[in-house]
Order: C-alpha cells, then structure tokens, then sequence
C-alpha cells in the first residue's frame, strides 16, 4: 500500500494529554510514518501506509470516535460549540456519569466534609459517585497505560482515587474524580468555543444561489454549480459563490473576507467573494469557482492547518509534559515511603485533623496534573489566529505567529503595497490657467476643456496612464462631455495622438516635446520637479501648439502614515523601503509615508540580500509585499507578509505567505504585531501562573495543609483560568473594525 495523507476529526477529547495518548498510541501502529494531534482544533493528521479504517478502529479501541475528514480537511461544525455547558456534558456518556457523579457527591460534601457528619448511606452514596466520575478515567488511564505505554493524567487521579479508597476517604475519593471529570469538560467546552470562532465562517455562506438560466431563475445547492454559472443576488442577500458581476451595481459588505468595515462599491467586472452581503441592488454574478474552492473555503482551511501547527514553545511544553508525570509518580511514592521509614514520620493519617505521608503523597498526585500548563499555549494561539481570520489576516501556525512578537524591524515594497499599484492622475495644468500657481491641480475652465480633450483621446487606449486620466474625468464629471475622438494613433514609447473636433490632440513624454514640440521653460522645470517626485509628466499639444500638462503618479496610500505610526507605537523599532524605483520617487513615497530609511534602485535579488542584513543587524523582521514579485524576500524575512489576497486575486499568496491580509489596508498590519505581542504576554502570563500555582500548592501540600480535594479544585480552577486568559485574545479588533 502506498503512504498517504489523511486527517481526521477526533471527537471526545477534553484536554492535550488526551491528545497525547493518542497521538502517542497512534504513532506506534504498523504502517504509520507520522501523526500529530492538535487537542484544540481536534485535528489529528496522519501520513503512513495505513488504511483510514484502521485508523478509526484504533482510535475507537482507545475511547475516542475519529471520523476521516474530505479533501479539504474543513473540519465539520459540530452541536458541542453551540449549547449550553451543562448540554455539552449531557452529549457523551463520559461528561453524563461525570455530572451524576456531582449530584450524587453533594451529601457527601455538605453532611461529611462540612459538618463532620459520618454514616454508611453517606460513604454508600460517595462510592457511587466515585465509579460513576471514575470509571471512564481510570478506563482512559489504563488503556494509555497497556496501549502508548505512558503515564497520563488520568493515571494520576485513578491513583490518587484509590489511595483515599484505602485510607477510608471515600467522599475525598468521590469528590476528586467529580472536580477532575468537570475540569476536564469545562477544558473541553471552551476549545469547542475556540474552534467554533473559525468554523462559524462556514454559515455564512448560503446553501442555495438563484441561477439564472434561458431567462428562468432557479433556487440551486451551491454544491451544483458550475464554474461559468449566472446566479442573480438580491439587495439583503449574501452572496452564494465567488465570482465576477455580469450586470447591476451595488455595495457589498465583505468584512467577513477582508475585514473591511465600510461596504465596497461593485460594478460590472468587479469580484464578488461569498459570505459577503449584498447592499441596495440587484448583480448578476458569473462563477468563477467551486463551493469548496471559493475564498471562504479556502480561508478556514488555511486558519484549520495553522491552528495544528505547534508554536515552539508549545512543542517544549508537550515534550516537558511527556516525562514530568511519570516524575511526579515517582516523587510522589518517595514522599509516601523515606519520611516514614528515615525519620519517623507517620504513614497513615494519625488523626481526622492531621495527614500523614502516604495521604500527602496522593495529595501531590493531583496538585501536580500539568493540565494547566499543557492547555495554557494552544488555547491562546488558536484563539489569537481565529481573531485574525475574523479581522482579515491569515497567519500560518503558531511559529509565524510566535516569531511576529519577536519583529523588531519592517521591510516594505514600494509598489502596490505602500503605493496603490495603480496610477492616478495627480495634477492638470492649462496654458491658459489663472489660478494661483501653488494650486498646481487646477480646476479653472480652461484646465477642465485640457482634461476633456486628453480624455477623448485616451478613453481609446488600455494602457495604464490612460486610465488613470478617464478615470480622473469620470470622478470629476466631465467624461460625458468629452467629446469623441477620431483616427487614433500610439507613438509606442513617446504617447497618443488623435482628432477631436477637426483639432489633431497629442499626448507625449516630456522627452518627446523636447525633440518635437517647443513649449514653455516653466512647464520643462515643473515637468523636471514632477519626475523628480517620482510622478510621470505627460504634455498636451493641439494642432501643433503646446496646451498644457498632466501630472499621473503611483499614489501613496492614503492610511499608510497612519500604520507605520502605529507600527511604531507597537514595538517596531526600524521601518525600511525596498525599491527598484529611482531614489528620488522612493525618496519622495517613503516622505509621505513617515519612512526615513530607504534603499532605492534594487533588483528583485538584491532585496532578498538586504533583508538578510537586517536580519543581521536587528534579528527578526519582517517583510511586507504585494506576494508576487517579491517572493525572494518574502522568503529571506523571518516573517513574510503578503498583502490585498483578496483585492488582487493572488491565491499564491495565500498559499505561501506566513501571513496575508486580504485586503490591502495597511493599518492591519499594527493590528497583526499587536496581536502577535498580546498572545506572546498572554502565553507568558499562563505559563508563569501555572508554574506558580503548582509551586505554591507543593508547599501546602508537603506541609499537610491542603486535603486532596482542595488540591484538584486548585488544578480545575487554574485550568479554567488560564483557558479563560487564552480565550480573551479572540476579543481583539483592528481599530476600524466594528
């Protein structure tokens, strides 16, 4: 049989030891070269020669279900992250007895823990409680035992369970395996919460479109349509499918894709991504891909595979806890056994109010489950890249995230991502202006006849310049006076020409009216100033006679200020522009944008050299680029971004950027650093508190200070803390964002 990949989708895992039971378990079957669970997205990837059936019987043998994910590896939403606690608990016979267990405990608590009272119906009604929460743990225990060979958690309270048993604390027994089972769901139900913060993309998108077809319109399964389809959208509707408007204008709302807060304007030609809403009009939209291949799909897919991969700090963590339990073990049976026996210290308990050593031992049994600390970084990281996705931002596993809190220096391309990519017609200036000459974008009448007439000679031209100048006469209303031009012709290289009204219109480079066509000394330096700015200068001729000039540049963003300030403030210390453009454009762009360090005239190679001496000089950075034509240096920055996936339509740089904006807003990128920062502090925070939390209940316990029960309400409560910690960063927004 030939080595495949599979994933599956594990259900019934309530915390990362569990996972690494059966990761652990898995790994050792005949045929399997590698597996890797994720105990949060409860994902488990498999790659070997197995069959899936094998894999699922296994899975099942251990107490688990597993069931083989389609092609797309979309984990299916389940019911588990849309009910109410106590109904999650309800949903599996494990959680069911668990919850049993903690009405039948309740007597036991208030009458003998409380109050002191003692009778057989009470330790009767105890021991049921402690085989109802007990058996599916001490069942777990074993079969990791016999199985993986490892010493779970589970072992550690079976063990803790049955020493009380013996020393006749039935209720602490009981009580234990109840305040562990709960602790294990509540873990459990708030990775659920977790993953449902990404998988809830998924009900955005309809399950029906209306295509249209031989003039009749027909409700279809999205799952139906074909590449080539028309599906009408109505005003109110989201759209169905990714694709391109045929016919109708309106403004869709795409925050679910990009994160834009204010709805895009769609005209004919415009691309559409589904789970985006609809606005005021009706479109027609032609698809342009399949249901589990449109931009959505694609999005929860690449969030879904970076939430299994582990953060570094994750993997050490994992690794620490593979010996650290079988150590506690240990530990825990020297601490029973060498102060009795060296120093004469009492074994049993001699006294209902004093412990002796064996009942300690147990006590440190349960104090030092590592729940808290193994649960303590995925939770955090899932929940930071599912706030991420929401805002817009893919960002490729924990280490990408993890080495984005380390960034100190930002690498930027010029075009297209701190420019628009797109030029723009900057300034009109007539012969026959009179407006004030530091007014250099005039608006008199004898600049708006310039502007009609380059505009009826352009309108006949795809080339890029030409657009921006139909374009500027379109947003300032004179397109439709523009009058029609006739035998139009392209200089390649110097400009157009045209009739237009009987009047022979030339449009040309500076350099070809210094060789052809006289015209004044001012307009020749403001044309030199203006290349020098890094904007093209395009001279206007009638009949021969110079009539003025247009001024078109790749215009900056209008927020890019705005999010290299904010970079700033986020801890960014050094901003950098890499270029192929003259010094004096770059110079001019990294002005506007607030960046002093630019490294103009570079080759597409060069830029990934440079990058590799930032990394010399200030350790991790990160490169910013539109991932297409800078994927070099994309490569060579610790932390490669890709900027507007979504406005560009380049899936490449969803596939193959550590992180990707979808849209091409800049002042995402402060929210990623951001974002990135506040997880590495909230990781910290949980690491330190569980460590300290385990410190101090060691001393306690050692100390005869703390009973058995306190000790696993100590470990519960920390847990949930530090899952509750985690889950605070799918809070964070973009400012901007709603």
């Amino acid at each position: 049989m030939q080595t495949r990949n599979y994933i599956f989708a594990i259900h019934g895992i309530d915390c990362a030891h569990c996972a690494n039971t059966i990761e652990v378990s898995v790994a050792r079957l005949d045929g399997v070269e590698a597996c890797e669970l994720n105990a949060t997205t409860g994902r488990l990837r498999v790659r070997g020669a197995v069959e899936p059936d094998a894999i699922i019987t296994y899975v099942r043998s251990l107490g688990y279900e597993a069931t083989l994910l389609e092609n797309d590896g979309v984990t299916p939403t389940t019911p588990d992250a849309s009910v109410s606690f106590v109904e999650f608990m309800w949903q599996r016979l494990e959680t069911r007895l668990a919850l049993i267990g903690a009405i039948m405990i309740v007597p036991g608590v208030v009458l003998h823990e409380l109050l002191g009272w003692r009778a057989f119906w009470i330790d009767a009604l105890a021991f049921a409680a402690l085989i109802a929460a007990g058996l599916p743990i001490a069942r777990s225990a074993w079969r990791s035992l016999v199985r993986s060979r490892t010493i779970s958690i589970n072992a550690l309270m079976t063990i803790a369970a049955i020493g009380a048993v013996i020393i006749g604390a039935h209720v602490e027994a009981a009580l234990v395996m109840v305040l562990f089972a709960i602790g294990e769901a509540i873990e459990g139900f708030t990775a659920a919460r977790a993953r449902d913060a990404i998988r809830s993309l998924m009900t955005l998108v309809p399950e029906t479109a209306l295509r249209l077809r031989d003039g009749y319109e027909t409700r279809t399964p999205v799952a139906e349509l074909k590449v080539g389809d028309v599906i009408v959208v109505r005003p109110g509707e989201r759209v169905p499918m990714d694709g391109v408007v045929r016919s109708g204008a309106t403004h869709i709302n795409q925050a679910p894709i990009t994160g834009e807060s204010v709805p895009v304007v769609k005209t004919p030609g415009a691309e559409v991504y589904a789970g985006s809403i609809n606005g005021e009009g009706v479109i027609e939209v032609i698809v342009t891909h399949l249901a589990s291949d449109n931009t959505i799909s694609r999005m929860i897919r690449l969030v879904q595979e970076a939430q299994d991969r582990r953060a570094p700090v994750q993997r050490l963590i994992d690794r620490f806890a593979g010996w650290y339990t079988p150590a506690v073990v240990a530990i825990a049976a020297l601490i029973a056994v060498i102060p009795p026996l060296l120093f004469g210290q009492p074994f049993w308990n001699p006294s209902p109010d004093e412990f002796g050593w064996f009942y300690r031992s147990l006590a440190l049994l349960v104090v030092a489950c590592p729940c808290a600390l193994v649960i303590s970084t995925p939770v955090s990281v899932v929940s930071a890249l599912s706030a991420a996705a929401r805002a817009g931002v893919l960002i490729k596993g924990g280490a990408a995230l993890e080495a984005l809190g380390k960034v100190r220096a930002v690498a930027f391309d010029k075009t297209g991502t701190l420019t628009t990519g797109r030029p723009v017609l900057v300034a009109v200036r007539s012969v026959e202006c009179r407006e004030p000459e530091q007014n250099e974008d005039a608006r008199c009448d004898a600049c708006t006849t310039l502007l009609e007439l380059a505009c009826a000679v352009e309108q006949r031209s795809e080339h890029p310049l030409a657009h921006a100048i139909v374009d500027a006469a379109r947003v300032r209303g004179v397109m439709q006076n523009a009058p029609r031009a006739t035998s139009v012709t392209a200089l390649p290289g110097h400009g157009i020409v045209g009739d237009v009204n009987g009047r022979t219109v030339l449009i040309g480079s500076h350099r070809y009216f210094d060789e052809t066509a006289p015209h004044p000394l001012a307009f020749c330096d403001r044309a030199e100033r203006d290349a020098g700015a890094g904007r093209t200068p395009l001279m206007v001729s009638i009949d021969g006679t110079f009539a003025g000039m247009l001024s078109v540049a790749d215009a900056i963003r209008p927020e890019a200020r705005e999010a290299i300030a904010r970079l700033r403030r986020a801890g960014i210390q050094h901003a950098v522009m890499l270029t192929g453009d003259r010094r004096e454009t770059a110079q001019a762009i990294a002005a506007d944008a607030g960046i002093d360090d630019v490294r103009a005239e570079v080759l597409p190679e060069y830029k990934a050299q440079m990058v590799e001496n930032l990394r010399a000089t200030y350790g991790a950075v990160a490169m910013v680029g539109d991932g297409i034509n800078d994927t070099p240096a994309l490569a060579s920055a610790t932390v490669g971004i890709a900027i507007g996936a979504a406005h560009g339509g380049t899936n490449q740089a969803m596939e193959t950027a550590d992180v990707t904006l979808m849209s091409d807003d800049l002042r995402r990128l402060p929210f990623v650093f951001e974002l990135a920062r506040a997880t590495r502090r909230t990781i910290m925070v949980n690491v330190a508190f569980s460590i300290a939390v385990k410190a101090v209940f060691l001393v306690i316990v050692a100390a005869g200070w703390s009973t058995m029960w306190m000790a696993v309400f100590a470990d519960m409560g920390t847990s949930l803390l530090v899952t509750l910690n985690g889950l605070r960063l799918l809070g964070m927004r973009h400012q901007g964002e709603a």
